[in-house]
């Protein structure tokens, strides 16, 4: 049996409850029911109103389940991109979705940072002319966290564009203020602590009515994961295809052991845990901050330069069944990524920190 603990950004630790909810889905055959039964709709709506209420989403933004959110990325450009949009990049993820516009024929603006920098908003001038605005909360390659209220600015400049905000390696931590963005999303096998192999959405009225609009106009959209084809099955809580029944079972499942932590006792948890792991950085002769600016510096996904390979890292915490993650790319050598999610508990991470100090100082 493995017990390592693994604090790797993605796949990551299970969360705990994991074990005994994949067994209950297994007694209840729900990797074998129907996508058009009865017990399927429970599921989605189970999954769907636990999110709602864990995330205090307003009742004008809907939930989509897909099946990673790379695919999302594709999704947002084609349902909501007639010509232009704009991106913020400062790490591989951000410039991948940035990418993907102009793979589908878009024409994509962006304001690049380098890797490890952030953005402060007084200095980006959207196009008038960009129909979406795309920002990272937390990018998962360099540790680079976009603080909600610098994300809040953006809409008082830019009152007609879509905002799109990637939240897959930090939700449920952030609290975003929902009238702010119109669409957030995250996978599930970051902090929520599930096998991977599940997307979700979160989308407004805005969103919806611009696929709408394209449609009508005749721009193809795509096909069975466009927002309306999604929209006339979520309404009943389904899927337009067979769905990743089981995953979407386990995320129910979890929110419901989330609230009764509550969203509040998770962000308090993360920001213990985080200030745990970045003093011992601080003081470290083998570590230094990989994101020089402590305002920006991510909770969830803390990235630390290294004198040290990782590999070699991961060999001292392999007699205590421990594991980090390795740097990013380029930078896979010269850092590592330590995740710090709902399933890393405090003792979890007390007892990481103490076998860096002593075995590597």
């Amino acid at each position: 049996m493995n017990n390592k603990i693994y604090f790797t950004p993605g796949p990551s630790e299970l969360y705990p409850t994991v074990r005994q909810h994949m067994i209950t889905a297994l007694d209840e055959k729900i990797g074998t029911i129907s996508h058009r039964s009865k017990k399927f709709e429970e599921v989605y709506k189970t999954a769907s109103d636990n999110l709602r209420t864990l995330l205090n989403l307003p009742d004008n933004y809907q939930i989509l389940f897909l099946a990673s959110a790379t695919e999302i990325w594709e999704r947002i450009i084609q349902n909501c991109v007639e010509k232009k949009s704009f991106h913020c990049v400062n790490g591989s993820f951000s410039k991948r979705f940035y990418e993907f516009a102009a793979e589908l024929g878009r024409e994509a603006y962006k304001e690049e940072a380098s890797f490890g920098k952030g953005f402060y908003p007084a200095n980006i001038n959207v196009p008038a002319d960009a129909e979406i605005i795309c920002l990272t909360h937390n990018e998962t390659s360099s540790g680079v966290s976009m603080p909600v209220e610098d994300i809040n600015t953006f809409r008082d400049k830019n009152k007609n564009a879509l905002i799109f905000v990637d939240a897959v390696s930090s939700l449920p931590y952030p609290a975003f203020d929902w009238s702010k963005i119109d669409s957030a999303f995250f996978s599930v096998q970051k902090c929520f602590g599930l096998p991977a192999g599940l997307g979700v959405w979160i989308l407004n009225e805005r969103v919806i009515a611009k696929s709408e609009a394209l449609l009508a106009k005749g721009q193809s959209i795509g096909t069975y994961h466009t927002i309306p084809s999604m929209l006339s099955k979520a309404v009943v809580n389904q899927t337009p295809e067979t769905p990743n029944a089981m995953n979407i079972f386990l995320l129910g499942k979890v929110i419901a052991d989330m609230l009764t932590i509550g969203a509040d006792g998770i962000r308090k948890q993360t920001e213990a845990k985080a200030a745990l792991i970045n003093n011992y950085i601080s003081t470290s002769k083998v570590f230094s901050f990989g994101v020089e600016d402590s305002r920006l510096r991510s909770m969830t996904t803390i990235v630390a330069n290294t004198t040290m390979l990782p590999g070699d890292i991961n060999k001292v915490l392999e007699p205590f069944n421990m594991a980090v993650g390795a740097g990013y790319g380029s930078k896979k050598d010269t850092q590592i990524r330590i995740a710090n999610f709902p399933a890393h508990s405090l003792e979890h991470v007390q007892a990481l920190v103490k076998i860096l100090q002593e075995k590597i100082g």
